[in-house]
């Protein structure tokens, strides 16, 4: 194969998604649940937990959730991982009153993301220089993208967040991109209050998970297409 052709081959396999794919794993309902749908559910929710833990230990800013876990954390003394935990759990709750509901990839997103970010952390080096810190957000901005994929296309039920956003979405009628644009912003802010870490970092997911996750779609589109 000829260097053109290998770039452009390149490419393409790296092409972004516009829509979530069907793929082979996916349940027909919340709660369908089977060996291999439940193993790719957590196998992407363990590299998302993995991913977002980088940011933390690059030292260069959080994402904007963890941003606010780790100013819970600090200001109750206690973990990152049960600080996220108990956040997700508290914005579960927050389904109640809008009529959403959870699935077996809600609770398993509460709990493996939680306990992943923390062995992330126990796990993952801290960064010794700014530039080693940005290449660990790259990396973490790729994970997340890769998990987020995993996770969506088992179709077994949205995260604490994601639901959030959708139920405000339906509830309200305001714009997805500006419900997201209130609960990021209004998250950030909170969070950098209590002592949250917020630097480039911050601005490189903010920027970038959206086009990650896309290209990861498009990348297991295409990989469950070959198969």
């Amino acid at each position: 194969m000829s260097s053109d052709a290998s770039k452009n081959f390149f490419l393409e396999f790296l092409r972004p998604h516009r829509t979530i794919p069907h793929t082979s794993w996916a349940g027909r309902h919340r709660w369908d649940l089977s060996p291999k749908r439940t193993s790719i559910l957590c196998f992407g929710l363990l590299i998302f937990g993995l991913g977002d833990s980088l940011f933390v230990q690059s030292g260069t800013g959080n994402a904007p959730w963890t941003v606010l876990a780790e100013g819970v954390s600090k200001r109750l003394d206690i973990s990152l991982g049960f600080s996220t935990f108990t956040i997700s759990t508290v914005v579960l709750l927050l389904w109640i009153p809008l009529r959403e509901k959870p699935g077996f990839g809600t609770i398993a997103n509460i709990v493996i993301i939680a306990s992943s970010i923390q062995l992330g952390v126990t796990i993952f080096p801290r960064a010794n220089n700014y530039f080693t810190g940005v290449a660990m957000d790259i990396i973490g901005i790729a994970m997340v993208g890769m998990g987020s994929a995993l996770y969506i296309t088992c179709a077994l039920g949205q995260g604490p967040r994601d639901g959030l956003m959708t139920a405000l979405h339906h509830r309200t009628g305001v714009r997805v991109g500006r419900v997201r644009l209130g609960i990021e912003s209004t998250v950030l802010i909170l969070g950098t209050l209590l002592g949250g870490t917020v630097g480039l970092g911050t601005a490189l997911f903010a920027l970038l998970i959206g086009q990650s996750i896309a290209i990861s779609l498009g990348v297991v589109s295409r990989l469950t297409t070959a198969s």
